[in-house]
């Protein structure tokens, strides 16, 4: 059920310290691992969140055994994936992607469905590179069927992933359990995102499976077993950074513990562009502390790799001094909304100048007024919305439930930060 909101705004700088819970991409990639090494497994510090229980149910449908205790979960000994089953996707794009090519080595039939919205984003790369992989699928995006062999035979594949990298980071998160394991071949415009396929590659590696990334765009992943990992779930650094550009906007001061010195995660991008728009960026002992600068500047940045930034670097240019041109994004058009023209429309909605280019966005900044900011059922756009009202009084966001898919106490947190809140 949707639930009106009226951003809070902040009274003076923010100054708080935020931890935020974990990341959703190495969450959801470790419960599929545990699942398919088929002994037991642990995800410490896991997200709970709509897509981590979508994930979640998803694999106790095909019969995997799950215990989760708060953030901590693990996963059972089995013996084989069975049908017949039933997956929610949601609006999950890793239920979505990432399970059907786990659902092939089932024995039954496996349907998949989702939210309205789910079956408008395209799954038809990843049903047609099973098919010709030998599996037997039954449509071309949600709802689908797959009927399940118990086994798949696998080979290679060409596929054009220019539309999401959960193609191919789906593919290969099974890639491994198949006869003659998996090539992944990328055929078209650049594949957005690459840093999850490269977080992809490095869990697979840390649970004994062999990839070989050695060539452009191929991906060539060894038939073999899968190890049993306690998998330990860094902070969802993309989360984090409402929390960051909330200290950028009031010319406050935002500290983010737990924030991994090394990581594949794309949000660790927003350090490097709030220093291109003007703010102090510090990192000592695991510590993130962001310091926001007297004026933010505008940024001409190309965000094809961390395109998950956009809503939030959005709504920073939008408050910024001067324009912004975010450029490589074509791709958002596909997302859980197509965020291109949902920012252009909320962004002007409020009195801004926005407007989409062939790959991406033009913001001029403009006094923005009170209004009523959409969110889609897209929790980015929600916490997009969430940073204008902080210094723009009378933002209400029309849905912010829809937060709950990666942060399910949002609202909570947002308040507790203006408090000055800790820990």
């Amino acid at each position: 059920m949707s639930q009106s909101w009226s951003a809070p705004l902040a009274p003076a700088p923010v100054h708080a310290t935020v931890a935020v819970p974990g990341s959703k991409s190495i969450t959801n990639r470790a419960l599929v691992l545990a699942a398919l090494s088929r002994r037991p497994s642990t995800v410490t510090g896991a997200l709970r969140s709509r897509d981590a229980d979508l994930m979640i149910a998803a694999l106790v449908a095909l019969g995997v055994p799950v215990d989760s205790d708060g953030t901590t979960v693990r996963t059972g000994a089995h013996t084989a994936l069975t049908g017949p089953a039933l997956v929610d996707c949601g609006l999950a794009g890793t239920v979505m992607r990432f399970v059907p090519p786990v659902a092939v080595l089932a024995e039954g039939r496996v349907d998949f469905d989702g939210d309205p919205r789910a079956r408008e984003r395209p799954m038809g790369t990843v049903l047609d590179a099973l098919r010709a992989l030998g599996a037997d699928v039954d449509g071309a995006g949600l709802p689908f069927a797959i009927r399940g062999r118990g086994h798949l035979p696998g080979g290679a594949v060409t596929i054009d992933a220019s539309a999401s990298s959960q193609f191919v980071s789906g593919l290969l998160l099974s890639g491994a359990a198949y006869d003659d394991g998996l090539t992944v071949h990328h055929d078209g415009e650049p594949v957005p995102s690459l840093p999850h396929i490269d977080m992809t590659v490095e869990m697979l590696r840390t649970a004994g499976v062999s990839v070989d990334d050695s060539e452009p765009n191929t991906w060539r992943v060894e038939p073999g077993p899968i190890a049993p990992v306690d998998w330990v779930v860094e902070p969802d650094l993309s989360n984090a950074t409402p929390f960051l550009a909330a200290a950028a906007v009031t010319g406050g001061e935002v500290t983010v513990p737990g924030w991994p010195a090394r990581t594949t995660q794309p949000g660790d991008e927003i350090r490097q562009i709030l220093k291109l728009m003007g703010a102090e960026v510090d990192l000592t002992d695991g510590r993130l502390t962001v310091r926001g600068p007297g004026r933010l500047g505008g940024v001409d940045i190309d965000l094809h790799d961390v395109g998950e930034l956009t809503p939030t670097v959005a709504a920073l240019a939008a408050l910024a001094d001067g324009p912004s041109r975010l450029r490589g994004i074509a791709h958002l058009r596909g997302h859980e909304t197509d965020r291109l023209a949902a920012l252009v429309a909320e962004v002007n909605g409020l009195g801004g100048d926005a407007e989409e280019t062939e790959d991406g966005l033009l913001i001029r900044p403009r006094p923005l007024r009170a209004g009523r900011w959409h969110a889609y059922a897209d929790h980015r756009m929600a916490t997009a919305g969430a940073i204008v009202g902080l210094v723009v009084d009378g933002v209400t966001v029309d849905d912010i439930t829809t937060t709950a898919k990666t942060m399910p106490d949002f609202p909570a947190m947002w308040s507790a930060m203006l408090d000055g809140g800790r820990g």
